[in-house]
Order: structure tokens, then sequence, then C-alpha cells
């Protein structure tokens, strides 16, 4: 069976919007997907499931989430593959000198990422963008919280991608391949 990765946008940031990850361990094998890993308490689980678009593992755990947990939070999923190819396509992994300044956007939609070539095009000084065909990437070279262009990608984004560091990337990455899987 194949390895899957939810990426749940937006929780456990402050008081909003929060989930136990053990609550979500549960809730994922109540569904019954299997060899689940949370990584941090952001929102990310690496699971085994049934062969099936993304999109219905992803309504599938975002409808039990908000009947069981009570938090209505976007929920992105994505295959093994396609976290492989998003590691791949990185154009900007040469300028990352600290992964965690390296933001990679993942989407459902291919429409978010072409909405994000927009603000991509702009000259945000140091910071530099690239939009592949799998996610868009930003360097922030004063960090995230000093990033003008954050604001940018996220604003073109809307409320339908969500972003890791690259450092959490890898490591999602490390656990999609465990164990020879």
């Amino acid at each position: 069976m194949p390895r899957y990765v939810a990426l749940f946008r937006g929780i456990n940031v402050g008081k909003a919007k929060r989930i136990a990850m053990s609550d979500l361990r549960t809730l994922l094998d109540n569904l019954g997907y299997t060899d689940i890993r949370t990584l941090l308490n952001s929102g990310n689980a690496v699971f085994t499931g049934p062969a099936a678009a993304a999109r219905t593992h992803a309504a599938r755990i975002r409808g039990a989430v908000a009947q069981k947990l009570g938090v209505d939070a976007l929920v992105i999923v994505k295959s093994a593959r396609d976290i492989a190819a998003v590691i791949r396509g990185n154009a900007l992994a040469d300028l990352a000198t600290d992964h965690s300044r390296l933001l990679v956007f993942v989407a459902e939609d291919s429409r978010v990422l072409a909405a994000m070539k927009a603000p991509a095009q702009r000259d945000w000084g140091p910071e530099k963008v690239h939009v592949g065909r799998h996610a868009a990437y930003l360097w922030c070279a004063r960090g995230i919280l000093e990033s003008a262009a954050v604001e940018g990608m996220m604003r073109a984004a809307g409320r339908d991608a969500t972003s890791r560091n690259w450092a959490t990337l890898q490591k999602i990455h490390a656990l999609l391949k465990a164990d020879g899987r």
C-alpha cells in the first residue's frame, strides 16, 4: 500500500485549532490507516493507506478531524512520490544555507501554484522565489519573520496552500521512505 503525508494548515499555532498529535494518530488509526507517524506538533502525519486520490484521503481526514476533534483545518495529502518530486524540484536548494529559512508551499490544486507565479516575478532583493510544477519555494535570506516575500506568496496562495520549511520537508521525505516503504 502507498505511503502518504497529511499536511495540516494552521493547527497548533497559538491557542487556536489545537490538536494533540496522539489524538490525530488515534483518529487516523480508526480510519484504517497504518504505520502512522507524526512529526513535530504542527500537523504532519505520515501514514500508509489504500491507493486512492490524495484529495479523497484529504477530504476523509479533514471531515473526521472536524467531526471527532472539533477542528476544521485545510488538509493537503501528498503521496511519497509527490513529496519526492517536490524534493527534486527545488531549484533554490543551493541558496539555502539555513534549511529553516527555505519555505516550500504545497497545494492540492495546480491553479494555486499558478497564482503564485505573479508574485514570484517580483524583485524581492536577496529573497528568491521559484514556482515549480509541484511546489513553490521561497528562500528567506534574512529569516521568515523578516521576509517581505512570505506575505506576498501567502496572499497569492490564499487559504488553499500550506508551507513547511525545507528541514521539515526533508524529515517528512525520510519518514515516507522509512523501512524501505
